[in-house]
């Protein structure tokens, strides 16, 4: 695997958001929200994100909830019970418990140009940097690539 991808839709438009997939030659988009149905998702919740991305990008689409922290501790961080490296050192253990590396090896080594997909602006305190970086460490010189 030579890129991960990793997106977020909020404070992204349709046309931009479905370009950059597009543009980047995803082939597929890996949606690690804990919940991919919620109101504020717009273009993004399920099951119009799996639609859109196939009429628009030919582009495969499934929720990996594996991906996803626990909802005690995004909530807890929601509500700023935790910080950001409280939240990291949770979320690493949910994965760590997951057996994560093997799951990925197991379902994610013949594929190339995955996105992952999660709500923030930025991947700067969102579990998409963390697991990026986990792909990383799997694939070794793959690199990241957040659109």
């Amino acid at each position: 695997m030579d890129n991960i991808f990793t997106i977020g839709f909020t404070k992204k438009t349709a046309e931009k958001f479905f370009s950059l997939i597009k543009d980047n030659n995803i082939s597929l988009v890996v949606d690690i929200r804990l919940n991919n149905t919620s109101q504020l998702a717009g273009f993004s919740k399920y099951p119009d994100i799996k639609y859109f991305l196939d009429a628009i990008c030919k582009v495969d689409y499934i929720h990996e909830p594996f991906f996803a922290p626990e909802e005690s501790t995004l909530s807890k961080y929601k509500k700023g019970k935790i910080n950001w490296s409280e939240y990291t050192f949770e979320f690493l253990q949910t994965m760590e418990k997951r057996q994560i590396k093997s799951y990925i090896l197991k379902h994610y080594s013949d594929k190339e140009n995955i996105c992952l997909l999660c709500s923030e602006v930025t991947p700067e305190n969102c579990h998409r940097s963390l697991l990026s970086n986990i792909f990383c460490e799997i694939f070794g010189s793959t690199k990241v690539i957040n659109l």
